[in-house]
């Protein structure tokens, strides 16, 4: 049962379905309960009308809820005309559900408009219908009082829920840079092991080569040793060496390596967004056919910065990334509001974010600038070379 809460959860349409399901269950309970009093056509009719389009009410909220108050107003009159009330229908509930719907995914000014239809739509079917004027008024405003705090309460919980989620990516992202940036401390000395082997195995074997070619016919015997000095240097430099690449089998720059491009930047910015950051995002050009190390390179840069920004900037930070694309090059800037972390410091305190994004940029032989302008903002500014 919970797992298929759990899956609910993501199928946001089938859930809608189910709950447009049940109120036309309920309708057809009362319908079987009260055929004989009521005209069955019609009020199939309007079971259908009234509970069916809730199935679209988080794809469309305004013209469901739109739909859905016009379809109970139409009822209530075809139902006076017909000698009955809109009492019997309860797919009526979708009014309450859909003010909830307008307060929980659109927003308060929507829902306050909806409500201030739904009230006018109260009074004037209980008065036109000839209702009990205080028992109906009192019993709707409550309903609808409960949706609204229902939809308040709600949506502050999931508001929360997107926001921790948001935090959760972007320690991820954190955790994903301090790996990637550890593995490249290992690269770089496997790196050194490697021209420590290849430097010291072939000084070896030149100075044995050149001794053996002098002795080899004033001693032969010193030659003989010198070329089995080889053999054996060689034999052991050539392991060293096997060894050593065999920890460097998958390389950063290999062809398998994932494209982000325009999707990814996109994605990072949602991200951003959704944990607290206010950012503005300025593309110009297509980054999608790029080679993919350059359009990793534009990635992490963003990624990275506005990591930065966000744990940085202080409280309402605010960010703006601006993303060219030239024949030639790719120029990427982020800028914030200006209280980013000093020149000369890292993201995360360990001094190494500056230093990450240099070494990075360097690689793609780009130039990279990161400081303040003259107007105070923290600005990071790289220029990446188009092969």
């Amino acid at each position: 049962m919970r797992r298929f809460s759990l899956w609910l959860r993501g199928q946001p349409f089938v859930a809608d379905a189910l709950l447009a399901a049940g109120l036309f269950v309920v309708e057809m309970l009362v319908f079987v309960s009260s055929v004989d009093d009521v005209n069955g056509p019609l009020f199939l009719a309007f079971a259908l009308v009234l509970s069916v389009p809730i199935a679209w009410r988080r794809r469309f909220p305004r013209s469901i809820a739109a739909i859905s108050l016009v379809a109970t107003s139409v009822c209530d009159v075809a139902g006076s005309m017909a000698g009955e009330t809109s009492n019997g229908h309860p797919a009526t509930l979708a009014l309450p559900i859909m003010l909830y719907t307008l307060v929980a995914y659109v927003g308060r000014v929507q829902g306050a408009v909806f409500a201030a239809a739904l009230t006018a739509y109260t009074v004037a079917s209980t008065l036109l219908l000839d209702q009990p004027i205080f028992t109906t008024l009192t019993f709707s405003a409550l309903f609808y009082a409960l949706s609204w705090l229902a939809a308040e309460f709600l949506g502050a919980r999931r508001a929360y829920d997107e926001a921790t989620e948001a935090r959760l990516i972007v320690a991820e992202y954190d955790r994903d840079r301090r790996a990637e940036e550890a593995v490249i401390a290992e690269r770089t000395r496997i790196a050194r092991e490697l021209h420590d082997v290849i430097a010291h195995g072939v000084s070896v074997m030149v100075v044995q080569a050149d001794g053996a070619s002098y002795n080899i016919r004033r001693n032969p015997e010193r030659a003989e040793q010198a070329v089995a000095n080889i053999s054996a240097t060689g034999r052991l430099a050539l392991a060293e060496l096997r060894r050593t690449v065999a920890l460097l089998r998958t390389s950063p720059d290999s062809d398998d390596m994932p494209l982000y491009g325009t999707a990814g930047l996109a994605r990072v910015v949602e991200i951003m967004g959704r944990a607290g950051l206010n950012v503005e995002l300025e593309q110009t050009g297509n980054l999608d056919d790029i080679s993919p190390a350059i359009s990793l390179g534009v990635h992490r840069l963003v990624q990275e910065s506005l990591t930065n920004v966000l744990r940085h900037a202080g409280h309402a930070p605010r960010a703006v990334v601006k993303v060219v694309r030239e024949e030639q090059a790719v120029t990427v800037e982020i800028s914030d509001n200006g209280t980013g972390a000093r020149a000369g410091t890292s993201a995360d305190g360990g001094g190494h974010g500056l230093l990450g994004m240099r070494e990075r940029v360097a690689v793609l032989q780009g130039t990279l600038y990161a400081g303040r302008t003259s107007h105070g903002n923290w600005l990071v500014r790289a220029t990446l070379p188009i092969e």
